[in-house]
């Protein structure tokens, strides 16, 4: 059944009550609840609490693509003799593909695991206590599959696709040499997500041909699992997010993002999120309405069989736009009165498209305008979003098509701007948001999101090796590139600091907060830039720095 993510309270509860086609999930930290309901009942539930379906639906996330480590002084605090820090003591929480718990990079010399749990969230059970599905093991069971000829007939977690086990290499991996990673002694907790539903899967017209599609609300189930299991160890966590989504206003008012910037406030966990590579996909643009009445056009190019696709436009709350489009052949559906909570749907006359028009406002949490646009098998050309003013008080709007991998890559608009693509969660203050560059030239990844965040927050934090970057796969070894690995490099770097601040009671109550400050503060920094900027935050990560910077503070 489809998965709501709603914020709890006296009303729903006893909505809940009375209704008992809606079944509970899972109630997460900070007042969130996941709810199961029949797929004809979604819009019902949605009307009847008063939720707008963008604010109570999950989003669609998809994944984001030895000298990182000492590019990013990561190695140079290993090898300080005074620091001594590894990891240990220190958990590191990976919510992605799973993992092979059966590669050399993560056992220790006499073979057994350092993954204390794994939740399977595609396994037939049982599930972990508390949560609605899955399967789960634990280290006991982990390594008895060790030592069988047949391991996954014990644990049969696998990570198909190889994703997970990377990035937790990266982060984490115990092989010698090049393949040593940022926190060696870390144990860790992996969560492997579960598809996205069907249902959801339509709503956002992701093709049925793309495989790693997640929910939201998985996720979020991830984040709370990790964070039960690091309680009930007595241990600080390092979680590191390597999804994301375009589907939302971009500005830290999804619950999602929401869920994650209140975590970030827990003493002994830190977050970090991949900035996203979108920077050069074209798949976001923005703009200015001068005043009321004028309009602006946003034209998208669609190559052959590109498929059906959704486009966002998300303007201020003081604002109020509606639409009206223009297909590649001239004809014309006129412009749609925004009201809220209308669908509007039209079949072209003398071609086989259908456009479909949402208007929602004001959105939970923000009170902005968000306007849908849904083209259904479109004809090949340019086709034109005119946006009207009709009431232009602030008048910027931003404009997104969905994250790359979830639309057809013939689809762009023909003016993009490589400003605001960073991917939601990552846009959401308090996690640590990581861009990539490439640590033997030190130039910018070409595909690593660029700041800020719709309400101007400056992004990313900062950036970490992203590129040619080497890992353990499912095959063996190998390199990979884009913000994930970037991501999982920070991780590790934040496992670094909990050891030092949690374990060795340096910092009792450092946090994501704390960790993203003394990160920052390390960060390698060229002349002639000024920072923070939209490609590089505050810079290149430099953990080594970091250290020296609080040995200075502290001395």
């Amino acid at each position: 059944m489809p998965a709501l993510i709603l914020r709890n309270n006296i009303a729903i509860e006893n909505y809940l009550r009375e209704h008992p086609f809606a079944r509970i999930g899972k109630v997460l930290s900070g007042g969130y609840i996941i709810v199961y309901v029949p797929e004809d009942k979604v819009d019902t539930i949605a009307q009847e609490i008063g939720i707008a379906p963008p604010s109570s639906y999950p989003l669609v996330v998809g994944l984001m693509g030895k000298e990182a480590l000492d590019a990013s002084g990561i190695t140079q605090v290993q090898q300080q003799p005074f620091l001594n820090l590894t990891g240990r003591g220190v958990l590191l929480g990976f919510i992605d593909t799973g993992i092979d718990y059966t590669k050399d990079a993560f056992k220790y010399e006499d073979d057994t695991s350092k993954v204390q749990f794994i939740w399977d969230q595609t396994g037939d059970g049982p599930a972990p206590g508390g949560y609605p599905f899955g399967a789960e093991y634990t280290n006991e069971q982990i390594n008895e599959a060790l030592k069988s000829p047949d391991p996954f007939s014990i644990v049969g977690q696998r990570d198909t696709v190889g994703h997970g086990t990377f990035l937790a290499s990266v982060a984490a991996g115990r092989e010698k040499g090049e393949y040593m990673g940022a926190a060696p002694d870390a144990e860790l907790i992996v969560v492997k997500l579960r598809k996205a539903s069907a249902f959801f899967r339509n709503y956002f017209l992701v093709s049925a041909e793309q495989e790693n599609v997640f929910e939201t609300g998985s996720v979020m189930m991830g984040i709370e699992y990790i964070l039960e299991k690091a309680v009930a160890l007595n241990r600080p966590v390092a979680i590191c997010i390597s999804i994301g989504t375009n589907l939302s206003g971009h500005d830290g008012f999804n619950i999602f993002e929401e869920y994650i910037s209140r975590i970030s406030h827990r003493a002994g966990v830190t977050i970090c999120c991949a900035a996203g590579d979108e920077g050069n996909a074209r798949h976001h643009t923005q703009g200015i309405i001068e005043k009321t009445g004028d309009i602006q056009k946003v034209q998208i190019s669609v190559g052959e069989n590109a498929g059906s696709f959704l486009q966002s436009i998300w303007n201020n709350a003081s604002d109020r736009i509606s639409i009206s489009v223009t297909s590649p052949t001239g004809e014309v559906v006129g412009r749609i009165p925004a009201k809220n909570g209308t669908f509007f749907t039209e079949r072209l006359v003398l071609e086989k498209s259908t456009v479909k028009v949402g208007y929602y406002f004001p959105i939970e949490g923000s009170g902005s305008q968000l306007t849908s646009v849904r083209i259904i098998d479109p004809t090949p050309g340019i086709w034109t979003i005119s946006i009207h003013g009709d009431i232009i008080i602030d008048g910027r709007y931003h404009a997104w098509l969905p994250i790359t991998g979830f639309v057809h890559p013939s689809v762009a608009y023909l003016s993009p701007s490589p400003n605001t693509t960073i991917v939601v969660p990552a846009t959401t203050t308090g996690e640590i948001t990581v861009g990539a560059y490439h640590s033997l030239d030190k130039s910018l990844y070409a595909a690593s999101s660029w700041g800020p965040n719709r309400l101007m927050v400056s992004l990313p934090d900062l950036t970490a090796p992203g590129v040619e970057v080497t890992g353990t796969t499912i095959t063996g070894h190998g390199k990979m590139e884009g913000t994930s690995v970037a991501a999982a490099v920070t991780s590790g770097a934040c496992a670094l600091l909990l050891q030092w601040g949690i374990v060795e009671r340096n910092e009792p109550t450092l946090n994501t907060y704390l960790a993203r400050a003394y990160l920052i503060r390390g960060c390698d920094r060229d002349p002639g830039l000024e920072y923070p900027n939209y490609q590089w935050g505050y810079g290149r990560l430099n953990l080594i720095n970091t250290f020296n910077a609080l040995r200075r503070t502290q001395g």
